[in-house]
């Protein structure tokens, strides 16, 4: 019998991490599911950790490092349910979360993305997302828009989510050409064509490992073509707004790269319409100054990332 979930966790140096990843799935109260481990040419002992788990249900393959896009996508290719979910090698899930998502799925069989809210761990504490225009009580599920919903923290998350075979075989893979924001493009591919049944009660950590932007990373960080976005959401003012959102957000990571190549051309595309004047005045600032303001608001806050 074919499992009703296929859980897709993309593996690269994370042998510190793995062990309670796959410790968080094989504790669910809902068994009917495959892990698909991808190594994706994993340096330390990432492999021999997770090959010391028997149960079954754990199918591991490995391969060159090509990027968590190739694995992700490697793992869908492989899977064999009628629901996917991806999980990364140092998130965790509450132990209800496959069986909450099951209950959703059974509630609302016409629907195809569907999530539960995210705690965010860090080396020093945890907290919850914070969600914006989500307008669902505590406990309670919802079937609202993605782009809406994710003003603020984004409802979807590769901890969080599962999609149906379906809607992703309408979607597509992964994009293989971004280095960075891979998972901010599915979202906008998904939210474009579904809306999101969301159960506001925090099943599922991201696992926050701060690595920062550095300019080692520089040629790492790949902003998303927007533009292409834009064009499509032309009649969706919700869409519009988030994808502002999100490209003020990679102005200023790229000014702090000293990127300013693609900084600038961000700065023609983006509608200062959707920006508030404090806005407006960081993405214009230098990036002496602008690393100065981010450094200030990180150094007051536990949410780190003033972008």
């Amino acid at each position: 019998m074919n499992p009703y979930f296929s859980i897709i966790i993309p593996l690269y140096n994370k042998a510190n991490y793995i062990a309670q990843t796959l410790d968080s799935v094989l504790a669910q109260t809902f068994t009917k599911y495959e892990i698909i481990v991808i190594n994706d040419g994993s340096t330390d002992h990432s492999l021999e950790v997770a090959e010391a788990f028997k149960d079954p249900r754990i199918r591991i393959f490995s391969t060159k490092n090509q990027g968590v896009s190739e694995a992700r996508n490697f793992g869908i290719k492989k899977s064999q349910a009628q629901y996917i979910a991806f999980l990364d090698a140092d998130d965790f899930w509450e132990k209800e979360f496959l069986n909450s998502i099951y209950e959703l799925i059974s509630a609302n069989e016409k629907e195809h993305v569907f999530a539960t809210a995210l705690k965010i761990k860090t080396e020093t504490n945890s907290y919850l997302a914070q969600y914006r225009n989500l307008n669902i009580d505590p406990e309670n599920y919802g079937t609202i828009n993605y782009f809406k919903s994710s003003i603020g923290h984004s409802i979807l998350h590769c901890a969080n989510t599962v999609f149906s075979n379906q809607a992703i075989e309408k979607i597509g893979f992964f994009d293989e050409t971004l280095n960075t924001n891979e998972d901010t493009d599915y979202w906008i591919r998904i939210g474009l064509k579904y809306p999101v049944v969301f159960l506001n009660k925090p099943l599922a950590t991201h696992r926050f490992v701060e690595d920062g932007l550095t300019i080692s990373n520089k040629f790492k960080y790949s902003p998303i073509d927007f533009n292409k976005y834009i064009h499509l959401s032309k009649n969706n003012p919700g869409a519009l707004k988030y994808l502002n959102k999100n490209m003020y957000s990679s102005i200023i990571k790229l000014t702090l790269l000293g990127d300013l190549s693609n900084s600038n051309k961000l700065k023609e595309i983006i509608n200062e319409d959707y920006l508030n004047l404090k806005q407006k005045i960081i993405i214009s600032l230098p990036k002496s100054l602008l690393k100065t303001v981010v450094t200030v608001y990180n150094s007051f806050s536990n949410k780190k990332n003033y972008y």
